[in-house]
């Protein structure tokens, strides 16, 4: 009897132990580390919108971004700096709309400094309106960057220095394979293991923020503010 129990018990674990991990995947779990990264950065280029979330840390500043991103239209999400203050952005095409706090605005009125009671009255007339941000003003440049899928996809999808494949895990319910480069230092990538092997979650190099991604391909509407919802600031916009 104790052999039986013993036969089938073997058995059942060599059964286990030849199991296809890879069964029912898209099957990049079976690439090397390059290839991987190689098909899941292709798959990012080649889709026109996924939605982000997570941190961002850039030039000594702290971002949380809760963005959707469309490849040629442009934008929208808010983005919280740590430290500082909250907005919103929504861009189509090329014009690129503001909405922000009465924080925001009250040091934008300061210049930056400590705002007086006149500058947060005046910039409780801005909150809850949209301000359209001239192509010509430095911020232009900084807050459309959130906005721009191809910029943000191009910075957090960059890795540094040797890759290799790290464990097998989930994102969100959705099984992953991981890339490593730099022995972590150079970035994380987790990949879908299922479908089309879209990056899921980036750990960025330099422990410069953590972001997931998701909604790949969904399409959702993205149309300038009504007129009513719009002000002029009328000078320039700087960030805090």
């Amino acid at each position: 009897m104790a052999a039986a129990v013993c036969g089938g018990l073997v058995a059942t674990l060599t059964a286990c132990a030849s199991e296809d991990p890879d069964a029912g995947t898209n099957g990049v779990g079976k690439l090397s580390a390059a290839k991987i990264e190689t098909k899941s950065r292709k798959a990012a280029e080649q889709a026109d919108a996924v939605r982000l979330s997570g941190d961002v840390i850039s030039q000594g500043r702290t971002y949380s971004l809760e963005m959707r991103l469309k490849r040629d239209d442009g934008g929208t999400g808010k983005v919280s700096s740590k430290g500082g203050s909250t907005f919103e952005l929504l861009r189509t095409g090329k014009d690129l709309y503001l909405k922000a706090d009465t924080d925001f605005w009250a040091k934008q009125e300061k210049g930056g400094g400590e705002p007086s009671e006149s500058d947060v009255d005046a910039a409780r007339k801005l909150q809850n309106k949209y301000v359209k941000v001239p192509h010509g003003d430095p911020a232009y440049q900084q807050f459309s960057g959130f906005t721009d899928m191809s910029v943000m996809l191009d910075g957090l999808l960059t890795l540094n220095g040797k890759r290799a494949t790290g464990e097998r895990g989930t994102v969100r319910g959705t099984k992953t394979i991981r890339v490593v480069a730099g022995k972590g230092g150079g970035g994380i990538v987790d990949v879908s293991l299922m479908g089309t092997p879209y990056p899921l979650r980036v750990e960025r190099g330099g422990q410069a923020g953590v972001l997931q991604l998701e909604d790949w391909n969904k399409d959702f509407d993205l149309e300038p503010p009504e007129k009513n919802e719009i002000v002029d600031y009328g000078k320039s916009i700087s960030a805090d």
